[in-house]
């Protein structure tokens, strides 16, 4: 990797010959800007305000705009005069646990290479004495024009370099929350960490940029002439009140089935699918407590019309008690008369005999 800028490290009276190599790389794709008309590439000229006449880089310098506009030039050897002790140094300041470090202040990475073979034993010395202390240094060094604040940690076997910005750079977030107090409820709650357990972790290796690998295709496919279909999209409903309850569980779901776990929900119960979408209904102005004591009455007298009065259920088992008691009369009597019925037949025979 191409070094893009050559200094030391100064770590009190020690100091390490580095390299500054850049740590990440841009994949994006850019585009050109063209005359639609006929193609032709759309370029940018630097014209001086005052003669309207293009200007070559070497006639170009730099000045500070002052209020009233007025232009203050500045030269190079103004700047190289000030006084600037990290202009090839990267200066360690301090020592702090990692978590001091506010994410906010990440900016550009590097990786620092030992500049020659001297430069080795000092090198791996802060290496591992960043290693066993579970600290970060913070660092001042000049980068392209201005003086900036680092962060030095460990990354592997190398030293790397998180550029920072200055906390006054960093912008309070006035405004920016939600107005109002927003009560969320425990089973929202406990929804929202079902959720993050069933998504779980992931191998950050494994994410791509989908957009761009899309970009690609698309570019390939003109190029080779091919007819390009448009992408289907979901549904964007942004910016609608959702039911929290049931999107949350649809995603629990959703989540439990695309990771093909046991569980995920029966057939037609739990498909993943999207919450209803609807807005939340202004309430009066009446206490809640109120008009739920109220509808708890409706529901429960609704529920006495629709339930069978317990009367006619009684009457229902009276009368068939009776009907049951008339069958077992009439039965011991339709017995009783065929019993002397038959002693009559008896008598009669013998009186025939004689």
């Amino acid at each position: 990797m191409r070094s893009i800028w050559n200094g030391a490290i100064s770590f009190g009276l020690v100091s390490i010959p580095i390299k500054l190599v850049n740590a990440t790389e841009n994949h994006s794709i850019h585009f050109r800007q063209i005359h639609l008309a006929d193609g032709g590439r759309i370029r940018y000229r630097k014209v001086c305000e005052l003669d309207e006449e293009e200007v070559q880089g070497g006639e170009i310098g730099k000045a500070y705009e002052d209020a009233d506009g007025t232009m203050i030039p500045i030269t190079d050897e103004d700047l190289a005069q000030l006084p600037l002790p990290t202009a090839k140094t990267i200066e360690i300041v301090a020592f702090v646990p990692a978590d001091q470090i506010d994410p906010l202040q990440m900016d550009a990475a590097y990786y620092l290479s030992a500049n020659g073979v001297p430069a080795a034993k000092p090198y791996t010395l802060l290496r591992e004495a960043l290693k066993r202390s579970n600290k970060v240094a913070v660092a001042k060094y000049a980068l392209r024009g201005r003086e900036r604040l680092g962060m030095l940690r460990v990354v592997d076997d190398v030293i790397a370099m998180h550029g920072l910005l200055w906390p006054d750079e960093i912008r309070a977030p006035e405004g920016v929350a939600p107005d109002g107090d927003v009560t969320v409820r425990d089973a929202e709650l406990d929804l929202a960490d079902a959720l993050m357990d069933t998504l779980g972790e992931v191998d950050m290796d494994s994410l791509h940029d989908d957009y761009r690998e899309a970009v690609e295709e698309l570019i390939a496919a003109k190029a080779s002439g091919e007819t390009v279909r448009p992408a289907e999209s979901g549904d964007a409903d942004g910016g609608k009140v959702i039911d929290l309850i049931a999107a949350l569980e649809n995603s629990v779901q959703a989540a439990k089935k695309s990771r093909g776990e046991e569980g995920a929900g029966t057939e037609g119960e739990g498909d993943g699918e999207m919450a209803d979408v609807h807005p939340i209904k202004k309430t009066s102005g009446k206490p809640a407590g109120k008009s739920s004591t109220r509808s708890t009455k409706k529901s429960t007298a609704a529920a006495k019309k629709s339930t069978p009065k317990s009367t006619g259920a009684k009457k229902s088992t009276s009368t068939t008690k009776k009907a049951t008691a008339k069958k077992t009369a009439a039965k011991k009597r339709t017995s009783s008369s065929g019993g002397s019925g038959t002693k009559k037949t008896a008598s009669s025979r013998r009186r025939t005999s004689a």
